[in-house]
C-alpha cells in the first residue's frame, strides 16, 4: 500500500484540522504582510515608485544621492592625509608600536621589512577653509574644498576587496544583504515615473590598472523585492539592451501587448500573492517607459558648451567617468532617487604614483564638475554627493621602494572620504590620524556611522528603518548601535 494514502486514511479529524489550520494561518499571515505596503507598491497615488507609508521620518536635507565609489582603495596618504613629517622616515621601518598587531593581508604578510613610503606628491592648503589636498593630481577637486566635508577617520572591518566593498554598500560583509541604493529606493521611492528609482554606472577605467572584480550585489536588493535592484546602464551601444522596438512593431501594438500581459500577471498576483509577480509587472512597465525616457536622458547635445567643457574632453564619450557623471546629474534632475558610479582600478600594490595619477586623470575633473554643476543649477542643496572607496592604503611600501616609486597594501584602520551637498557642512575636515596615517587619534567614523548619517540626510531614522528577514528586523546599519555623525551636518 502507498504509505501516503495509508497516512491520509489513518489521519484523525483533529490532526487534519490541526495541520490545515497551521497552513491556512500561514497563508493568512502572508496575505496580511502583503497588505501592509512592505512588499507591494501602492499605485493609488499614480506614482510608479511611491514611498513607504510614514517615510521620510522627518524633513530631509537631501532628496537624492550620487555615490561615487572608487573601487580598490584610494590611498589617503597620496590624496588627502598630508603627513610632511614622513620625509624623515623614508625607508625606515614602521615602528612596531604604531603597527600594533595589525592584521596583514597575504600581499605583505611575508615581508621581512615594513619601510615607510612618504608620498611623492605636492600638497597645498586650498580654499578659504585651508584643507590640505594633493594638487598634483587633484587640481580640480582642490577648487571645491570649500563645498565639501572631508572625513579622514573612516574605518572598516574587512581587509580584502570583496567583503570590504560589500560592507560599504550593504552594511555587512556577508553577501545577500540589500544595498544602500536599494534601501533608499524601497523606502523613499522616486519622483520620476519613467526612469528607475536607482541607477548604476560602471564606467571605463585605465587598462593597465589592477581592476578588482565588481559584483552586481553591490547594487542588488538582497532580501528586498527585486524591483528595488539598481538598474545598470551600459557604457557602449544602447544604454539598455533592446531599447528600440523591433522592425514592424508599432508603439501602439507594444502598448496593447503589454496591457494584455499585465492583465494575466495581475490574475497571477491575485491568486498567489507573490510580490515577485508585482516586480515583473513593474519591470515590464518601466521597460516600456524607458524606451522614451532613456534616449532623452542620454541626449547630452542639449547641454551647453560651457557645461560640457566643465566636465572635460571625455564627457562626449559614452562609458567614460565624465560622461557617467554628467548623466548622474541629469538623472537626479529628473527626480531619480539614487545614482551610483563604480570606478575600478584603485588598487595600487605597486607603481602607485603612476597608476593613481591615471585614476585621477579620469575622475578628478568630472567629480569636481559634478559638484559645481549641481551648485550652479541650485541642485546641490538637495543632492548628497559621496566620494570614497572601501578602505585605504598602508604607509609602508609593498615591494620595491624609491622616492618616486612605491606600492601600498590594503589598510582598513583609517581612510578618507568626502561628502558634499544636501545637509552637509562645507569647508570642514573631520577626524585626525597619527603621524603615519596608520591609526585614528580623533573622531573615528565607522562605515555604519557613515550610512546612518547618509540615511539621516535623506530623512530616515536608521534605527526605525528595517525589513523582516529570517526572523530578524534587518537594517542597513546593522545591530551595533551606530550613530549619526552630527558634526558632519550643516
Amino acid at each position: 500500500m502507498d504509505p501516503r494514502f495509508e497516512y491520509q486514511v489513518n489521519q484523525t479529524r483533529r490532526h487534519f484540522f490541526g495541520d490545515s489550520g497551521l497552513k491556512l494561518g500561514g497563508l493568512a499571515l502572508a496575505a496580511m504582510g502583503l497588505s501592509n505596503g512592505s512588499a507591494m507598491a501602492d499605485t493609488s497615488s499614480g506614482m510608479v515608485h511611491p514611498p513607504l507609508p510614514g517615510l521620510p521620518h522627518f524633513k530631509p536635507s537631501a532628496k537624492a544621492i550620487i555615490y561615487l565609489h572608487m573601487n580598490g582603495g584610494p590611498s589617503q596618504l597620496d590624496l588627502w592625509d598630508h603627513k610632511p613629517g614622513l620625509k624623515d622616515y623614508f625607508d625606515k621601518d614602521l615602528p612596531a608600536s604604531v603597527q600594533g598587531g595589525q592584521r596583514l593581508s597575504t600581499m605583505t604578510s611575508g615581508q621581512t621589512r615594513f619601510p615607510c613610503a612618504p608620498s611623492k606628491f605636492k600638497f597645498e592648503r586650498k580654499g578659504e577653509c585651508g584643507t590640505w589636498v594633493n594638487t598634483d593630481i587633484l587640481p580640480h577637486t582642490a577648487k571645491i574644498v570649500d563645498d565639501i566635508t572631508l572625513i579622514k577617520s573612516i574605518n572598516t572591518n574587512a581587509i580584502n576587496h570583496d567583503p570590504a566593498c560589500t560592507f560599504v554598500m550593504t552594511g555587512s560583509e556577508v553577501p545577500g544583504k540589500a544595498s544602500l541604493g536599494s534601501w533608499l529606493a524601497y523606502g523613499l521611492g522616486s519622483e520620476n515615473n519613467d526612469l528607475p528609482a536607482f541607477v548604476v554606472f560602471t564606467p571605463q577605467f585605465p587598462n593597465d590598472s589592477n581592476g578588482q572584480a565588481l559584483y552586481n550585489r553591490m547594487w542588488g536588493s538582497g532580501f528586498l523585492p527585486t524591483r528595488y535592484n539598481g538598474v545598470a546602464l551600459r557604457g557602449s551601444g544602447d544604454p539598455v539592451l533592446y531599447l528600440p522596438d523591433p522592425d514592424g512593431v508599432a508603439r501602439g501594438d507594444r502598448r496593447q501587448m503589454l496591457d494584455a500581459l499585465q492583465a494575466l500577471n495581475q490574475k497571477t498576483l491575485q491568486r498567489f500573492g507573490d510580490p515577485e509577480t508585482q516586480t515583473r509587472i513593474s519591470q515590464y512597465e518601466m521597460a516600456f517607459r524607458m524606451q522614451s525616457s532613456v534616449p532623452d536622458l542620454t541626449r547630452i547635445e542639449d547641454e551647453s558648451a560651457a557645461t560640457l567643457e566643465l566636465y572635460g574632453p571625455d564627457v562626449t564619450k559614452p562609458g567614460t567617468f565624465a560622461h557617467s557623471a554628467l548623466l548622474a546629474r541629469r538623472l537626479v534632475e529628473r527626480g531619480v532617487r539614487v545614482v551610483q558610479l563604480f570606478h575600478r582600478g584603485w588598487d595600487q600594490h605597486g607603481s602607485l604614483p603612476y597608476q593613481i595619477s591615471n585614476q585621477c586623470r579620469q575622475t578628478d575633473q568630472a567629480s569636481a564638475a559634478l559638484v559645481m554643476d549641481l551648485k550652479q543649477r541650485g541642485l546641490l542643496d538637495e543632492t548628497l554627493v559621496v566620494w570614497g572607496g572601501e578602505f585605504g592604503r598602508t604607509v609602508y611600501s609593498q615591494g620595491t621602494l624609491t622616492k618616486d616609486d612605491y606600492g601600498r597594501d590594503h589598510h582598513p584602520r583609517n581612510f578618507c572620504m568626502w561628502l558634499a551637498g544636501g545637509g552637509i557642512r562645507r569647508g570642514y575636515v573631520h577626524g585626525e590620524t597619527d603621524d603615519f596615517s596608520y591609526n585614528i587619534v580623533k573622531d573615528p567614523v565607522s562605515i555604519n556611522d557613515l550610512n546612518a548619517t547618509l540615511l539621516h540626510c535623506m530623512g530616515i531614522d536608521h534605527s526605525r528603518f528595517s525589513y523582516k528577514f529570517q526572523g530578524l528586523d534587518a537594517r542597513l546599519t546593522g545591530v551595533e548601535s551606530p550613530s549619526v555623525v552630527k558634526a558632519l551636518l550643516a
